[in-house]
């Protein structure tokens, strides 16, 4: 029952995409930006401090982990 529930909403139509798509794009975009605040800071560029380092790549981990979940619940049934 629960796995039905999660692959319906994996599979939710949201502006014509399914919504484990969106969940895929925010993943990438949170990679790229944890990754260039890292980057930044170790150049000596502190746009960004670099508390939000950590704190963006544990979200980046937690959005990550819900995107993996709804891609296997389209094809595994756990």
């Amino acid at each position: 029952m629960l796995n039905n529930m999660i692959h319906e909403f994996a599979l939710y139509i949201f502006l014509g995409k399914p919504l484990v798509m969106y969940g895929g794009i925010l993943t990438f975009v949170l990679m790229l930006t944890t990754a260039s605040i890292g980057a930044l800071n170790f150049r000596g560029i502190v746009v960004i401090p670099f508390k939000w380092h950590p704190r963006l790549a544990g979200l980046t981990i937690t959005v990550a982990l819900v995107h993996a979940i709804f891609g296997l619940s389209i094809y595994y049934n756990f």
